[in-house]
């Protein structure tokens, strides 16, 4: 067989192929429509590494069985000498084509990745520009574990997205405008009253958990006394201040923690103050999408697939919260192609809203996505996880990164897809056991390592050094490179879908591939 050149990629491999067959339809089928070769993998790896229904699209023009055309097409097929070298067999089964690649194209793909490293598969730069939200919270209290479901979902596809070549801004939105700051405010004077008068009492609908209580010292300690003689229109606006800027402040430091970055963080209230949001109302009247009934002003949502119409304006002048996500999003889609909010799971009634809002400002609703984080379940094993009290009733995201790891959380929260529930056991999650998905993965790169510290006691050549793949031949091997090689399309599905849980299973794949070859063939000799 002659060498195969270093283009000869799976992808040139299949072009090839389409070629070849439709050269066959050409010369059997000459009344038959061109219809499209496509391709796809089988679910067991014996039937091959690709497969095409070709002879199904074609039978009824034949006026044959599929059998019999696929047959035909293979058979014309097999005769092109350039269809020898990149394919090792190419096989009619129950009317479809399977095909398996030769172990030299599998070589090349190995060469890319030698030759390119960590930029394997990288994208070129698409100058598509991508607005990304996601775990945005009210800053009332530390950072939960939804969020960080969120931020772990909302993070990867911003990696993936990156890798694909778009310009991804990422954005946080603080939501500190209404009556949940108010309500935090009076929750953290109760407790700075406490530290004085321990009888002081406690709001009914405050925020109970002891994360206000530092937050609380810290304001005694500072300014004394001074608070206890102020009157409420003096204290409200200062302790809900206090408690933002405080809350808001480790909200980040946790996120930092958690690996994410942020581009901007957009305060709720800083919309309202510099008027953007009268802007964005503005827009909708001008547009003619609004009407005033009873003293308020409403956005004519039913004209956009709504089941009733929203206020925009109460009665009272205060704008709803729908107010913002005018101007937030307009904001968002005249500086983005791609808007991409990640929304917790009670926003379920949001998707068509917003979409619908997109549409009424003017713009494509194609252009936004909104994906839905669903809920997370903690368990132990068979038991309901209990955390420490001191948040109250809710389990904060850096208690699981103090009990679990980032790693292990952050592979956890994406391993299902965002719309389904997660289960997350925080026993398995730090077992070492092939049960553990974390302890799987993280076993092969320990494996991976191991090889390469022995190869350099050795003296072994780096493999990016090693002069010829051609002695890669063995099952094991080959299945290896084809998952390898197989990452640019699944990093394109992770961003065209808005699926990162495919990363999750894919780095799964991958350990189990290499776990084979680990064990089946001798890698240091």
């Amino acid at each position: 067989m002659s060498r195969i050149t270093t283009d000869a990629t799976p992808e040139r491999a299949l072009l090839a192929f389409a070629d070849a067959a439709r050269a066959s339809v050409a010369k059997r089928y000459p009344d038959a429509p061109q219809v499209a070769v496509e391709f796809e993998a089988p679910r067991r790896a014996e039937f091959g590494d690709f497969a095409t229904n070709l002879a199904f699209s074609l039978a009824k023009t034949a006026r044959r069985s599929p059998q019999d055309v696929a047959g035909a097409i293979a058979a014309d097929v097999e005769r092109v000498p350039q269809i020898g070298e990149l394919f090792s067999s190419v096989e009619p089964v129950a009317g479809f084509i399977n095909l398996r690649l030769s172990p030299a194209v599998w070589q090349v793909v190995l060469a890319h990745i030698l030759r390119d490293g960590d930029r394997f598969g990288e994208f070129p730069k698409s100058g598509k520009r991508v607005s990304l939200e996601f775990g945005s919270a009210n800053p009332t209290g530390p950072l939960v574990v939804v969020q960080g479901r969120s931020m772990s979902i909302g993070d990867t596809l911003a990696k993936a997205m990156r890798f694909c070549g778009h310009d991804v801004f990422v954005e946080w939105i603080i939501n500190d405008f209404g009556g949940q700051l108010d309500t935090l405010g009076r929750s953290l004077y109760a407790r700075y009253r406490q530290r004085f008068d321990s009888s002081y009492p406690f709001p009914q609908e405050g925020y109970p958990g002891d994360y206000l209580l530092p937050i609380a010292d810290a304001i005694a300690a500072r300014d004394g006394e001074r608070w206890i003689a102020a009157s409420e229109s003096e204290w409200l606006p200062a302790f809900s201040r206090f408690g933002r800027d405080e809350l808001v402040a480790q909200q980040q430091t946790t996120a930092r923690r958690f690996g994410v970055k942020y581009d901007l963080w957009q305060s709720e209230s800083e919309l309202h103050e510099s008027g953007k949001v009268r802007e964005g109302i503005e827009r909708l009247r001008e547009l003619h999408h609004t009407f005033e009934e009873d003293g308020a002003l409403f956005f004519r949502a039913t004209d956009f697939g709504d089941d009733k119409n929203r206020v925009l304006v109460r009665r009272d002048g205060r704008p709803t919260y729908l107010a913002m996500d005018v101007t937030y999003h307009y904001q968002k889609l005249q500086r983005a192609d791609r808007v991409v909010d990640i929304l917790g799971p009670d926003h379920h009634g949001y998707i068509g809203r917003l979409k619908g809002l997109a549409s009424a400002l003017g713009f494509d609703p194609g252009q936004l996505d909104v994906l839905i984080a669903q809920q997370v379940t903690l368990m132990r094993g068979d038991e309901l996880a209990s955390m420490s009290k001191r948040s109250g009733t809710i389990v904060t995201l850096d208690e699981i990164i103090d009990e679990v790891g980032v790693d292990a959380a952050r592979f956890f929260f994406i391993l299902p897809s965002a719309e389904s529930p997660l289960t997350f056991d925080l026993k398995l999650a730090v077992e070492q056991s092939n049960d553990n998905p974390v302890y799987y993965v993280q076993y092969g790169h320990a494996r991976i390592a191991s090889v390469l510290r022995n190869a350099a006691a050795d003296d072994v050549a780096a493999a990016r050094n090693v002069p010829s793949l051609e002695s890669l031949t063995h099952p094991a091997e080959l299945a290896l490179a084809r998952r390898l090689g197989e990452l640019p399309e699944i990093v394109r599905g992770v961003v065209e879908f808005l699926a990162p849980h495919r990363l999750g299973r894919y780095a799964r794949d991958v350990a189990s591939d290499f776990h084979q070859f680990y064990t089946e063939c001798r890698i240091l000799t």
